[in-house]
Formats: structure tokens, C-alpha cells, sequence
């Protein structure tokens, strides 16, 4: 492709020129692109990951980690407590993501609003922008029957008499074939790689993939210049060939560990101090359980039904979303509890194995107040998560919840993955176990998906980073247009957040720039 350049193939130091360079290009980066590249400017994409296409997605766990994740899928916080999937790729997360597309629940946006002064009604109502990306990316309810792991959910919830929904997802000639997160073999996935950068490119936009911005050139209100460097093969930073890039306008969007840590690296005005702080991570608990039939759960949507039964408690404890996680062999081995034999016999029992998962609703109480990120010795990102006793607690709460539904839903055994955990056979066993068990870190299992936050949003610049647009309060011509500018979490997947909210933003910034 003829506007596709790979920065690892450079021999020479580069100098770009473009109206506007967007660093990322995930859910926030791809919008952008085909926004501005459809409005006539000049539009540079910069991502760190490999321009992977459908012929490189071969459905193998041991190709698409190394290959499409941050850090061969093996990311954590910088303790180890935590683990967290996150694309690295052309499209970033939505390259690899599960297809999950919810709209911001309305109690998150009123939380916005009272705690950070940012209003999403009357003529800034990110409805209609939702609208426009549920049509451009075909993201519509799921119309087939859910696969054994969702259905053992949904079983679960009408035993219970628990609220459940049908999930909308972002496909079009979807083959049900279950294997999202290894990159989609069909197209069918309307991710970002395969729908708005395309577009873009075909408007004009130029793509360079391995490159990594390392800092962005600062005087006054203004950026000047993007300081980049390609990738090696391991895609870490090389210091042999030096990219400068010049822009109009600068959007940000490498995501909620990357972006603040490339402000970090430009040591950026920071006066609110809120940058890289408050990151959040929907910190999330497993629950396996085996059933006497086959689920066979690497077949089929791998999230298709989820539950907001404990999402908003009438109280102030943490409120939890329950969904299904694709049962893989290597993200399951990696999971599952156990040594030797104990392990063993467990994956032998795989196609005989529901997944569910409990996503933690993080920022939303004064102890429930993120991560930091911040850099390394080799300024690289590095994210501290505290877990404080209020999102252990919720994490106990979650795995009762979960194993409930399980033997609602006609489990045989159940399984909390945790590491003093065993195989219990009845609801009232695993109730009994599961409120001794001790919550604490290395010992009970937490993964997370999402990462939110670290340059948040909020109107007065003391409180945040950027304003309800996306606008860096300090610095004019930058914007940040990805999940980091979220105040909290959402209570629900962020992907179409993102979309919406980076729609809505793209047309807010055409307006301006027409003026300039």
C-alpha cells in the first residue's frame, strides 16, 4: 500500500510534514483519522504496533499474543497483581477485542457531571454520535443464539431472576467462529483496521506503523513537533534513527497508558497534577466452572449475554458487571489454578469448562481511586494499582455472585480462580469457602481488558487534563481522543464510548479549525 510506510525499514533519520498527526491508532485514533482525512486535511497516523491484515490472522494463540498485544500479552501493573490485555497493533484494541459495543451507562455520565462539571446533555448529548458509529460499524444486537458459555450466563440470570441483555456487537459477516481476540480471519470484526483507516488511507492519510513518539516539542500554549523513533523487532524503542514530525494540530490517542506517558516523557504543564493519575481498570475476577455437557467455549461469539444485575447497588460498595470470557487454551493455562497433576486434570476437562468474568466499576468512591502511571528507568510506562480493601471486598462480593449463577445455570463443580480455591460442588459449599478465602494480591487472580483514565477530562482545568472536548487545557493545538480522558470508569466496555465521544470531539475541533 502506497501511504503505508514501516518505520522499521527506515536507514535514514525522516522528516514528515501534515495538517494533523494522531499518535495511536485504536478506537480513538481510527475515528479520528477518517473524520479529518474526509474534511480535506492532511492526516499522518502514527502507531506503534505491526500493520497486521486478515492473511496474518491464522487463529493461534502463540502467533497473536507476541505479535498484536502490549508486551506479548503478558502487560501487568507494576507489581505483578494485576495482568492487562491491551492491543499493540494497526487498530489497536479493536483489532483484538471480543466485539463488546455499549453505549456510557447515564449514571456514569450524571457522576461526570456533578464530580467533574462535564454536562453530555442538550446540544453536547453524545447520543447522536452514537448513533453514527453503531451505523458506520454495523454494531447491532447479536441475532444468533449465544454460544454455551453465554448461554450458560444467561441460564444463570433467568434462574436467578437477574437482569440480562442481549449484547450489540461491531461485525458485519461475523462467521460466529469465536477467535476475535486473535484478530479477525473474515474481515467480519468492523474494527478499526479493517473500516476507518482503510477509508482515511483511501482519502489520502498516510500510515507509518513500528514508530514510537517519544515526546512531543513544546513553547508556550503550542506544540511544534512530534521527537519519534522506529521499533525493533521486539517492538521496544531503537535509538539509531531519529522522526521528526511537524503538524497543525496534534491528537493524542495511544490509549490510557501510552498517551499519559508520552505527555510524561514531554513533561507537559501538569498544574491540576492529575496527569497519569487516577487510571482506571475495570479490575476483574474469573470464575470456571464445570458443567456434565461440553460448552465448548472457544466456539461462538465469545461475548454475546451480560448482566448488569450488581452494576449500580442501591449502596456505596463497588458495583461489578458480569460478563463471559472466551475459554483459549493458553489464556486458560495461564488463568486456571494448580500445579501438575491438579492442573492437568483441569485442562483436560477444557471443552467442559464456562468462563465467567466480574468487571469492577473502579473511581467511583474515595477508595476506589485508580493507579498512577509513571516512567521507568528506560521511560517507558509503568502502572501502580493499588488494591485497597473496598475493591476486595467487591471482589469477594463478585465471585459469590458468580459462582451462584453458575450452579443456577446446572454447573456440576465450580471453580473462583483463586489460588486457595478448589472444585466445590454445590452453591452452598462454594458460598462457605468463598467468604473465608483471603483477599489479597498474588493469591487471588485479578486480569483486566480496559484501561481508562490518566488524562481526564474535566471543565475546570484544576481537575483534570483536558476539557469536555478532548482539548488539553494548557496546550492549544493538542487534543487527546482515547480512553484515557474518562474520569472513572464506565461500568460498561469502553470501545464505543471512544467511538461516540471521539465523533462528537472530531466535530467540535472541524469547527474550530474552519475558523483558523
Amino acid at each position: 500500500m502506497t501511504n503505508h510506510l514501516d518505520a522499521s525499514q527506515f536507514t535514514e533519520d525522516q522528516q514528515f510534514d501534515a495538517d494533523i498527526a494522531i499518535i495511536g491508532s485504536g478506537a480513538g485514533g481510527g475515528i479520528a483519522a477518517e473524520q479529518l482525512a474526509q474534511a480535506g486535511f492532511k492526516v499522518l497516523l502514527l502507531e506503534e504496533g505491526a500493520y497486521y491484515t486478515r492473511a496474518d490472522f491464522v487463529m493461534e494463540e502463540r502467533w497473536a499474543y507476541p505479535h498484536l498485544y502490549q508486551e506479548g500479552a503478558a502487560r501487568q501493573t507494576r507489581d505483578g497483581a494485576i495482568g492487562i490485555l491491551q492491543g499493540r497493533t494497526v487498530g489497536g484494541s479493536t483489532t483484538v477485542n471480543w466485539t463488546t459495543s455499549i453505549r456510557t451507562p447515564q449514571p456514569t455520565l450524571d457522576y461526570w457531571q456533578s464530580e467533574f462539571g462535564l454536562n453530555f446533555a442538550g446540544a453536547d448529548e453524545l447520543a447522536p454520535y452514537f448513533v453514527k458509529a453503531e451505523q458506520r460499524l454495523n454494531i447491532t444486537p447479536w441475532p444468533i443464539p449465544p454460544n454455551g458459555n453465554n448461554s450458560a450466563l444467561q441460564r444463570g440470570c433467568e434462574a436467578l431472576g437477574w437482569e440480562y441483555t442481549v449484547i450489540n456487537r461491531n461485525v458485519n459477516g461475523c462467521a460466529n467462529l469465536g477467535y476475535c481476540g486473535m484478530g479477525c480471519p473474515i474481515n467480519g470484526k468492523q474494527s478499526m483496521l479493517v473500516s476507518t483507516i482503510p477509508a482515511a488511507m483511501a482519502l489520502g492519510a498516510t500510515l507509518i506503523s513500528r514508530v514510537s513518539v517519544r515526546q512531543l516539542r513544546w513553547k508556550g500554549d503550542k506544540v511544534n513537533g512530534l521527537e519519534a523513533v522506529p521499533v525493533d523487532q521486539h517492538f521496544q524503542p531503537r535509538s539509531d534513527i531519529r522522526i521528526r514530525i511537524r503538524a497543525k494540530h496534534y491528537i493524542l490517542a495511544a490509549g490510557a497508558i501510552g498517551s499519559p506517558a508520552v505527555l510524561l516523557r514531554s513533561k507537559v504543564p501538569n498544574p491540576s497534577g492529575r496527569l497519569g493519575k487516577h487510571t482506571y481498570l475495570h479490575p476483574s475476577l474469573i470464575s470456571g466452572a464445570l458443567f456434565a455437557d461440553d460448552i465448548n467455549g472457544h466456539a461462538g461469539a465469545p461475548q454475546s449475554v451480560y448482566s448488569d444485575q450488581f452494576v449500580w447497588p442501591a449502596g456505596d460498595e463497588i458495583g461489578y458487571k458480569l460478563e463471559t470470557a472466551p475459554v483459549h487454551p493458553v489464556l486458560m493455562a495461564t488463568k486456571l489454578i494448580g500445579t501438575g497433576e491438579q492442573h492437568a486434570a483441569l485442562m483436560q476437562q477444557f471443552n467442559k469448562l464456562q468462563v465467567s468474568i466480574a468487571l469492577l466499576r473502579d473511581g467511583f468512591h474515595p477508595q476506589s481511586q485508580g493507579g498512577t502511571v509513571s516512567l521507568d528507568s528506560q521511560q517507558q510506562p509503568q502502572l501502580d494499582y493499588p488494591i485497597s480493601d473496598y475493591l476486595w471486598q467487591g471482589a469477594r462480593r463478585a465471585l459469590l455472585s458468580m459462582a451462584e449463577m453458575q450452579f443456577a445455570a446446572g454447573a456440576k463443580q465450580v471453580l473462583p480462580i483463586h489460588h486457595d480455591a478448589r472444585l466445590y460442588s454445590s452453591w452452598r459449599e462454594a458460598k462457605a469457602a468463598i467468604e473465608v478465602l483471603p483477599m489479597q494480591k498474588y493469591r487471588q487472580t485479578v486480569a483486566s481488558a480496559h484501561v481508562m483514565g490518566g488524562c481526564n477530562m474535566s471543565a475546570e482545568p484544576a481537575k483534570g487534563v483536558v476539557n469536555q472536548d478532548g482539548r488539553h487545557h494548557q496546550l492549544q493545538n493538542l487534543s487527546i481522543f482515547d480512553g484515557s480522558i474518562l474520569p472513572t470508569s464506565l461500568g460498561a466496555n469502553p470501545q464505543l464510548t471512544i467511538y461516540g465521544m471521539t465523533w462528537r470531539n472530531c466535530h467540535t475541533l472541524l469547527a474550530e479549525l474552519a475558523k483558523a
